[in-house]
């Protein structure tokens, strides 16, 4: 986590002096002067690092401006890493939560900073076959964790509604897709299209989704093969499990270099010692007690539209001017080719 630059953007400055003083006064053993700079990475909500004398923390928040609805909850971040402290999901220590908007802008909160390796690129060139496989085994392992999680002994029954899952997201992304489109994209229009037709029924399955599992989201330790900090809940919530595992399995679909993304679109993945697509759903399923997943295709297809739809709408901030990435407004030209990757995937099923 430290990749990070000087904050020069006014849409990037925190007023540090109040910040310190609030921070002294709500976050036990905090205390100024305080350095800030700001993370590069990630398109989402801005994340900041705080170095003091005594420790180090980090800060996300959400972007300033106009937000689309249910988007940039850092408060339900903050909720659920606070509910997951104690079970088999490595998180964060949160801290603090600020929903006062006047403070800094927008709502933020402050956790521990996690001192580990994220890797971005998908086919791991800094890690041996050895490595690589463990790297993918513990990924595995911390989803099946993840979707294991007791949602009432962490008080988590009600962090999601009710109902078809798959139904709602594809109900929230269509929409907000169509709220953020800048030009008519025939692929997207089809791709829905299909969605609408294909819903599966409800199997009543219910878990704690993570909603954007990733390698770049995960942190490993400094030497081990271990991860310890699972991060960026922002779009977690209750539902199907299988949307998180054909989430990672769509990513590592797509090509090495997709926006932000790194894939492994023909990659020799056994030269690698990383498993295949249908070894790592094994693995899952081994763990979940589970012998089979239904609506595969399905689960990649919404996979790639909703993909495609959260990057419609970074494109979108970035037109109005709030994105918190200053590459943002590139990214709207992989929203078609996400959409023909899915298509290709109904196609081909």
């Amino acid at each position: 986590m430290d990749t990070v630059s000087d904050q020069r953007n006014s849409v990037e400055q925190l007023p540090v002096e109040q910040l310190e003083k609030y921070l002294a006064a709500h976050i036990k053993g905090f205390s100024g002067p305080m350095t800030v700079s700001k993370f590069s990475g990630g398109q989402s909500n801005p994340t900041f690092k705080l170095q003091t004398a005594s420790a180090t923390y980090v800060l996300r928040r959400q972007p300033p401006g106009k937000l689309l609805k249910s988007a940039h909850a850092v408060d339900r971040e903050f909720r659920v890493m606070r509910a997951l402290a104690d079970t088999e999901v490595p998180v964060p220590r949160v801290l603090h939560l600020c929903d006062d908007r006047e403070l800094i802008g927008s709502m933020f909160y402050v956790m521990e900073y996690c001192n580990g390796r994220i890797y971005w690129d998908a086919a791991l060139p800094e890690l041996d076959n050895r490595q690589r496989g463990e790297f993918y085994e513990e990924m595995n392992r911390v989803l099946a964790a993840l979707h294991s999680v007791d949602l009432e002994a962490t008080g988590l029954s009600d962090y999601g509604k009710p109902g078809n899952y798959f139904e709602r997201q594809f109900e929230r992304w269509q929409g907000q897709y169509r709220a953020s489109e800048l030009q008519h994209i025939a692929a997207m229009d089809q791709l829905i299209d299909w969605l609408a037709g294909a819903l599966p029924e409800d199997d009543g399955r219910v878990a704690l989704v993570h909603g954007d599992y990733r390698l770049d989201n995960i942190m490993f330790h400094p030497t081990e093969s271990r991860a310890i900090a699972l991060l960026d809940w922002e779009l977690s919530t209750l539902g199907h499990p299988f949307a998180d595992l054909a989430y990672q399995c769509m990513q590592l679909r797509m090509p090495a270099e997709s926006g932000n993304i790194s894939g492994l679109m023909g990659v020799d993945r056994s030269a690698l010692g990383i498993p295949s697509e249908q070894e790592y759903v094994a693995r899952y399923c081994e763990r979940m007690g589970i012998d089979r997943i239904d609506n595969w295709a399905f689960c990649l297809a919404f996979s790639f539209f909703r993909l495609a739809a959260i990057i419609q709408g970074v494109a979108k901030r970035a037109h109005d001017g709030n994105a918190s990435n200053k590459n943002a407004a590139r990214l709207g030209a992989f929203v078609e080719p996400l959409a023909l990757l899915a298509l290709d995937v109904i196609d081909t099923a």
